[in-house]
């Protein structure tokens, strides 16, 4: 992406329980089970087209951002389970009304001090329509209280 005053790039780091593979697997094949997990800010994932988990597929969120119910359309851009990595990309939503292109990547790796559990590195990458948009902080903090949630879900039994 071009470096210019309307692109940007955000990333966040959150340390969670789950392994890699775990968490990857909610994203990547299982996005449809996310509003189990934190109802009060995901009330549901579709699947537009594709299959879940194949790159090219087009998944539909509705979320709760900032206090307003919204609605984003994805595409699948990447899933490498090698690496733990995902990337979606905006198509349609609420979102494209303030950003001219916006993705998401996220990259599960064990963690390095050998305590167990994984960190989730999410890297948020967009262009905005105007300088007068706000760069996407709120949205960045959302994925990670998300990735919180989904985590106690995915550790609760162990």
């Amino acid at each position: 992406m071009a470096s210019s005053p309307l692109t940007g790039k955000l990333e966040a780091n959150v340390e969670i329980k789950a392994t890699p593979e775990q968490f990857l697997d909610m994203w990547a094949n299982k996005p449809h089970h996310v509003h189990h997990t934190c109802g009060d800010k995901v009330q549901g994932c579709d699947l537009h087209e594709g299959e879940l988990g194949k790159v090219g597929s087009v998944i539909i969120w509705r979320y709760v951002h900032d206090g307003k119910a919204k609605v984003s359309k994805q595409v699948v851009e990447a899933i490498d389970p090698a690496k733990n990595s995902a990337t979606f990309r905006e198509i349609e939503g609420d979102l494209m009304k303030e950003f001219k292109t916006i993705s998401a990547t996220l990259q599960v790796s064990p963690r390095s001090d050998g305590s167990g559990g994984s960190v989730v590195h999410w890297t948020l990458e967009y262009e905005k329509l105007h300088p007068g948009i706000d760069h996407p902080e709120t949205l960045l903090q959302l994925v990670q209280d998300i990735t919180k949630d989904i985590d106690a879900h995915l550790t609760r039994a162990n």
